[in-house]
């Protein structure tokens, strides 16, 4: 149930930005969220579709790109990604 407060931070995050840029609408908003994330896309969708309606922002595409889980070794500063699971 996380998304819906996620979703209005997006939406309050876009609609801002759109303002201060003059935009008459918005088209598409690209989301990058971590692997290990418990964001639920559908959800978020969901929730964008029911909030955003009459705003600047109906309609957009919201376009989610998952980043793999990439950890560091403090000693050595190595980077890797662990497989899943």
């Amino acid at each position: 149930m996380h998304e819906l407060a996620v979703t209005e931070s997006i939406l309050d995050i876009v609609k801002r930005h759109a303002e201060q840029a003059s935009a008459k609408r918005v088209l598409r908003i690209y989301l990058v969220i971590g692997e290990l994330s418990s964001i639920v896309d559908d959800s978020v969708q969901f929730y964008f579709d029911y909030l955003s309606q009459d705003t600047i922002v109906a309609g957009a595409e919201l376009a989610f790109e998952r980043l793999p889980l990439q950890v560091q070794c403090d000693a050595c500063r190595h980077q890797w990604h662990p497989e899943s699971g």
